[in-house]
């Protein structure tokens, strides 16, 4: 991430805006990098909720990425605030809509609302070439109008703060073209506007730069060598315009992905092509490598489905003399059931009073799963004999309620394990153990020890002499009464 210009975007006015609320859902839009405290919206005013009971109901916002909460609300006036650092790039990286999902989580009674947060991009990264140099070799027979593809700058950022257009320092024998894929990637292509003399010059040094849209303007710069030699007419030509592979996750180091494969019509060193990476994510450099002269696609780093599902990866052919061309790899990643249920308490009346009605809430529990589909699939439940019982709640919330009447005379705490199985093959699990502590109510009166006492008195005793003894016990708090 670059941050050069960052004062500029200090001035900017920062725009944020509800874009609608509707059965208690509300979507906020923000610009990313926003201050930490900044203002997204106010949540009690836009579901119409007391402002003044968001303490007392333990108001809070709760995600199912776990240490991932950007956002956190200011009970006291119940504005949504921006939590920690928003980066577009980082959280979504080329998807063209970035929107965060989280909830709003309110006790007594237990209320859930959707919130989605739409991050828009700013112009806060550089336009930039795979390489500082390009080498191309040209032969002194290029006829003109040939043309040379350069590799693509990126920029992180979207739309039009991505690259837009490219800017080719004058020179006597190359005009710029530039193109766009399928894929809507920008590229330049030199064209040869007056023909090569190797006899004349050898070689020469051009200087290519990449603009990008935004606000101010931000660019990247690269240098082409150019080398004059004989004729190499013909570029590599892959086997498959775009190449597909499955890779299930936790695949071994050195696992083979796939391998692309081109050929070059030309004899000798004109013909002998070789493979590099042209375009790819720091994340996925760090996962698969490429093989200069085979094409074999290789596993590198931990494969992780929950961290990526889905690679693109550009590959580039190229023959002894420069020309070349490029091929897309779409890598899908398969999930394995490698992540067990995480339980988590997030509310829990303790002690419970003995005399609470059977039905009564005393605690909340959430279930999450990491992993997709039917291995996110979450049974939880309580095996043991207590007087407690789990009740399915809002979306992968439970309630724990009481079964029974409870008696802290007989059972003065419980010790409730609860379980989650997930769906997987084999199936994952994990248990957490509560403790619920009674409170005592008094509902028990004193009982004596003896049904009737008797005891034997002497004549003329005097005033204030004990005559016998009687006990009494109160069960309610283990009170003894002389």
């Amino acid at each position: 991430m670059e941050y050069r210009h960052w004062g500029f975007y200090g001035l900017v006015f920062v725009l944020v805006v509800v874009l609608h609320s509707t059965n208690g859902d509300l979507d906020y839009s923000i610009q990313e990098e926003l201050k930490h405290g900044s203002i997204i919206g106010n949540i009690a005013k836009d579901l119409g909720i007391d402002v003044g009971r968001m303490t007392a109901r333990k108001a809070r916002i709760e995600t199912e990425e776990i240490a991932s909460v950007h956002c956190d609300i200011n009970l006291r006036s119940g504005d949504l605030t921006v939590a920690k650092r928003i980066d577009r790039e980082e959280l979504c990286g080329e998807k063209a809509l970035c929107v965060l999902k989280f909830e709003l989580l309110l006790e007594s009674p237990l209320e859930l609302h959707r919130i989605s947060l739409k991050i828009d991009d700013i112009n806060d990264n550089t336009p930039l070439f795979p390489k500082d140099t390009i080498k191309l070799e040209i032969g002194e027979s290029a006829v003109k109008g040939a043309r040379y593809r350069v590799n693509a700058a990126h920029d992180a950022d979207i739309g039009q703060n991505g690259v837009q257009s490219y800017i080719l320092q004058e020179n006597r024998h190359f005009i710029l073209n530039t193109q766009t894929t399928s894929a809507g990637i920008k590229y330049a292509e030199l064209v040869l506007e007056h023909e090569l003399d190797r006899e004349e010059q050898q070689e020469m040094q051009l200087l290519l730069t990449a603009l990008d849209g935004g606000s101010p303007q931000r660019s990247g710069t690269v240098t082409i060598d150019v080398t004059v030699l004989d004729a190499n007419d013909n570029a590599p030509v892959f086997s498959q315009a775009v190449y597909e592979a499955s890779l299930p996750e936790n695949a071994p180091l050195k696992t083979h992905v796939i391998t692309v494969s081109a050929t070059d019509a030309d004899d000798g060193v004109n013909g002998e092509v070789t493979y590099e990476f042209s375009k790819m994510s720091d994340k996925s450099r760090k996962l698969f490598s490429l093989d200069l002269q085979t094409g074999h696609v290789t596993v590198i780093g931990d494969i992780d489905f929950e961290e990526g599902s889905k690679y693109e990866l550009y590959v580039e052919a190229k023959d002894g003399y420069g020309l070349s061309t490029d091929t897309k790899v779409i890598i899908l990643i398969t999930d394995d059931n490698d992540n067990a249920p995480v339980i988590s308490l997030k509310s829990l009346t303790n002690p419970v009073p003995e005399n609470v009605s059977p039905g009564t809430e005393v605690g909340i529990i959430n279930v999450q799963d990491k992993d997709s589909e039917q291995n996110r699939q979450v049974r939880c439940f309580i095996e043991q004999n207590v007087p407690f019982k789990l009740i399915p709640s809002i979306k992968n919330y439970y309630s724990l309620v009481t079964t029974d009447q409870l008696d802290r005379e007989l059972i003065p705490h419980y010790n409730v394990t609860i379980t989650a199985v997930d769906a997987g093959s084999p199936p994952l699990s994990s248990f957490i153990t509560v403790q619920v502590s009674i409170a005592d109510v008094n509902d028990n009166p004193p009982v004596f020890d003896e049904q009737s006492y008797s005891a034997y008195v002497s004549e003329n005793n005097k005033p204030g002499h004990s005559l016998c003894s009687v006990k009494a016990h109160d069960p309610t708090g283990d009170k003894t009464v002389q």
